[in-house]
């Protein structure tokens, strides 16, 4: 069956700040969908070892003070190092299990000096092997106080079946030139990761959907107060402001036609499973292809740079 994919969404509860622990949650997730039969899981943005929520909660723009540059530390700390073999668990399950794996994460990139850090998308293949590393390209208001801006390298899509799977991190989806950079690759699975909440999956899950007539997949994460771990540093200063609930989830599918297959799921941590089918795209692409039969390149063109930015250059 080329033409279907069995897509696991795992909206689940970052352990805020530990990676080994939230590196344990997607592992025990991999494995479950991977014993179902799917052929695709996905994780939320920067889920390892999760969004920083305390930003918008203890003055997070302050200058030179001890409570943000304390939990600062802590994440970069807690950031994964790609090279030093951080992933090789989640690889060796895609492996085993013959799925393919989108996770988000928070990376220390080697490459550029091991100090700063980029919200990364990770794609593992069902060989297991890591194809593209996306960081984001433009962190998102506060994000940037803590978060590096990207580069376009990640800018990539991977066959899976018969589909062609691309992805971006948050509102980055709002950005109309990312998501024509996958369009032009021949995307049809676009893939949307989210922090949390259904405020920003219900809306432009359909429209990219509508957009591109592809199949689009949001997944987010869930965070509550009470799920902040009790040795987070600065803790009562961060529930001081802190509402009941920071992340609902709001994990969904919608379908090339734009139509909801999987409306946005709250507060449930867990598995979401569905089943999709690859004809549905060239039905919807019958009357508008964005980068096809519906585009004018001889009037409009996008020029991508997809290499790898370091302020270093090495010849030795």
């Amino acid at each position: 069956m080329e033409h279907t994919l069995k897509i696991a969404m795992a909206q689940i509860t970052p352990v805020l700040l530990n990676k080994e622990k939230t590196l344990k949650k997607v592992e025990h997730s991999i494995t479950e969908a991977g014993k179902k039969g799917c052929e695709l899981v996905v994780f939320g943005e920067a889920l390892v070892p999760g969004y920083p929520f305390w930003l918008a909660l203890t003055g997070g723009a302050e200058w030179n003070t001890v409570v943000n540059k304390e939990l600062h530390a802590t994440y970069v700390h807690n950031a994964i190092q790609i090279e030093k073999g951080e992933l090789d668990a989640i690889c060796t399950l895609a492996k085993k299990y013959g799925i393919a794996v989108y996770l988000g994460i928070m990376e220390r990139a080697k490459n550029r000096g091991g100090h700063s850090i980029y919200a990364s998308l990770v794609y593992i293949d069902a060989e297991g092997d890591i194809k593209s590393v996306h960081r984001k390209l433009q962190p998102t208001y506060d994000e940037r106080l803590t978060w590096a801006s990207g580069d376009g390298n990640g800018l990539q899509v991977h066959p899976l079946k018969k589909f062609t799977v691309g992805g971006l991190n948050c509102w980055e989806n709002w950005m109309p030139l990312p998501r024509t950079a996958l369009y032009g690759l021949g995307e049809n699975l676009h893939i949307a990761v989210w922090p949390g909440s259904d405020h920003n999956t219900k809306d432009i899950t359909r429209f990219i959907a509508r957009e591109s007539r592809s199949f689009v997949v949001s997944v987010s994460s869930l965070m509550r107060k009470e799920d902040f771990p009790k040795d987070t540093p600065h803790l009562e200063r961060i529930l001081e402001k802190a509402p009941d609930v920071l992340a609902n989830g709001g994990s969904c599918i919608a379908g090339p036609d734009g139509e909801w297959i999987v409306e946005p799921v709250l507060h449930e941590e867990g598995l979401v499973i569905q089943t999709i089918d690859f004809d549905r795209v060239y039905e919807e692409r019958q009357n508008f292809d964005p980068v096809g039969h519906y585009s004018r390149p001889d009037v409009t063109k996008l020029i991508v740079n997809r290499e790898r930015q370091s302020t270093v250059e090495y010849k030795d």
